[in-house]
């Protein structure tokens, strides 16, 4: 079993806040505890927020700056606060639209749902979001619309400049993904051709300085007499607490061999020698999680003693949607919950209860090679930025704890300050369409927030050549280019698609388009690891993976689109039934 030690002496966050350099707002008070406000209303929920105390200079800063940043530690209330605050000033008058995009789609409903809570309105009216293929918003009523980095880009395909939205919100802005590196730098050439559009860029951990010098413009205009000047081009920077109890962060003494071993003995650990209080575990995939679970399940059936009283739940984005919803359940009185979670809980996602933290070091990234053109998602040591991240899950509800299973001089020697961009590692074919598609002829010459690597662009280039979707002038085809543009999938998938009705298979394709646009059309489930590969052969086709995805489809229909068929059959009922709303265009 590893053993922790706590370094140096206590103090609220402990090795957790090295932003220094930067000016800051601050407020004098002290923040106040963002844990569970039992039977408080609403309202006094809100005012209890760290964030409240900040309404008024956050207000004050977006209408004088085109660009506000705010640095928000987890827990502040920035991502559901903001958005009403704005609208409470006024941003949403006349018909325009208050905007606030997350990273990841799960966020987006949990974040949209819970705002409409407080404002006390149905969902899809004032207050709606929009992910792939599901909008719910009402064009004459929505007021404040959550959506995805990547939603709001093919936006821009029919509205270049954004012209229904007042505000641009850029939540969890460190993610870095793709979309988000394209979003911010359209979003800085759209405040040139309109200065009344406001943005704010939110974080946890973002750097603060360089997102800053990015948006820092050297033109200025010069007020005519008697002309308002307008919002100052200059960010404006604010920094809001968070946590309201402090987190003690512990290390291991020495590097760990099998960091899935350690978490699994140190949530025994736990368990056995601290108070309850739920435990948050931060492990890389679905492969990790369900061999955690395992072993968890099988310590249970040893050492009844050791560990009776754990509700374990995985945490991953190709669960179903009501096993994901499960770890906002409250815990039973005498219960303690064990969330086992890939980084999607690192962002915007608030498990109230946590009060420790098990931080395996990792997470699964993809790396892409444009030599080869191969793409592989790999286990990579993640941040000081993302420890700092997941760290802030703990101590909403008391003083809490977080356990790295890390060396401290690892952490303070070696881990990278910030994550690569995801701009910097991946495949950009898709990347470089949208920018076609939005005008942005100079792909080399865009102003990137993190400039991409030469030879990925270079190579997403002669791959959208080669498939007839850019001409002899890197220019879209007509009609292919266009039409795959419009496509919210893959180039690939969307050539494959269009050039299926030439050859008669339409029907078939968009069946295998679908099911190669969501996670995983399997359920992995705890401990059923023979039953499912004996599924998968009854399905399985010599022609190779899509075939036998076809397969899949047909049984799925035969039965009736039978959510029973698919429990049988371990395959994942939601992932079947979007097919027909995932493929509109067919």
């Amino acid at each position: 079993m590893a053993q922790f030690w706590k370094p140096g002496t206590e103090k609220p966050r402990l090795v957790d806040d090295e932003e220094g350099g930067v000016l800051f707002f601050s407020a004098s008070a002290s923040s106040s505890s963002s844990s569970r406000f039992g039977y408080a209303s609403i309202e006094k929920q809100r005012q209890r927020l760290p964030v409240y105390k900040y309404r008024t200079a956050i207000l004050y800063l977006v209408e004088n700056h085109a660009t506000t940043i705010i640095v928000g530690e987890t827990g502040s209330g920035k991502t559901t606060q903001i958005p009403q605050y704005l609208k409470e000033a006024g941003w949403a008058e006349g018909g325009r639209v208050i905007a606030c995009t997350q990273p990841r789609r799960l966020a987006v409903q949990a974040v949209s749902a819970r705002v409409a809570e407080e404002m006390g309105v149905t969902l899809g009216e004032e207050v709606g979001y929009t992910i792939r293929f599901e909008d719910l918003t009402n064009s004459g009523t929505t007021m404040i619309k959550f959506l995805t980095d990547g939603v709001l880009l093919r936006e821009m395909m029919d509205d270049p400049l954004l012209t229904k939205y007042s505000v641009v919100m850029v939540d969890e802005a460190h993610e870095r993904s793709i979309s988000t590196d394209i979003l911010l730098g359209l979003l800085k050439k759209i405040q040139r051709r309109r200065p009344d559009l406001r943005l704010i860029i939110s974080s946890a951990t973002i750097e603060a300085k360089s997102m800053s010098a990015f948006f820092q413009t050297s033109k200025r205009r010069r007020a005519l007499e008697g002309e308002e000047l307008g919002p100052r081009m200059d960010p404006a920077i604010l920094s809001v607490e968070g946590r309201g109890f402090h987190v003690q962060i512990h290390f291991v003494e020495e590097p760990v061999q099998d960091y899935v071993q350690a978490a699994v003995s140190t949530v025994l650990l736990i368990h056995d020698q601290e108070p309850m209080g739920d435990i948050l575990v931060f492990l890389t995939g679905q492969d990790d999680i369900d061999a955690a679970i395992h072993l968890l399940n099988e310590e249970a059936q040893t050492n009844r003693k050791h560990s009776s009283g754990l509700i374990l739940l995985p945490l991953y984005s190709g669960l179903p949607r009501a096993e994901q919803e499960l770890v906002f359940s409250p815990t039973p009185r005498g219960k303690r919950k064990v969330v086992i979670s890939t980084n999607i809980a690192e962002t915007s996602l608030t498990l109230e209860g946590i009060v420790y933290l098990v931080d395996s070091g990792f997470s699964k990234q993809k790396f892409y090679n444009p030599i080869s053109d191969i793409e592989n998602l790999v286990v990579a040591p993640i941040s000081k930025a993302s420890a700092r991240q997941r760290a802030g899950r703990a101590g909403r509800v008391r003083p809490g704890k977080c356990y790295r299973l890390y060396t401290e001089e690892y952490f303070s020697k070696e881990m990278s300050a910030e994550g690569i961009p995801e701009m910097q590692r991946s495949n950009l074919v898709s990347c470089v369409i949208q920018l076609k598609a939005l005008g942005i002829d100079n792909i080399l010459g865009f102003d990137w927030p993190a400039s991409p690597s030469p030879e990925a662009m270079i190579r997403a280039l002669e791959i959208l050549y080669s498939l007839g979707i850019l001409d002899d002038d890197a220019k879209l085809t007509s009609p292919a280019g266009f039409q795959v543009a419009e496509i919210p999938l893959e180039p690939m998938i969307s050539k494959m698609i269009l050039s299926s009705n030439e050859l008669g298979c339409s029907e078939e394709i968009l069946t295998i388009a679908a099911v190669l646009s969501v996670q995983s059309i399997w359920v992995y489930g705890r401990g059923v690891h023979r039953e499912l590969d004996e599924a998968k052969l009854r399905f399985a086709a010599a022609e190779g993976d899509h075939v036998t995805f076809l397969n899949v489809y047909k049984g799925f229909l035969q039965s009736g689109k039978s959510s029973q068929w698919c429990h049988k059959n371990h395959v994942n009922y939601h992932a079947m039934d979007l097919r027909d709303r995932e493929m509109p265009f067919g």
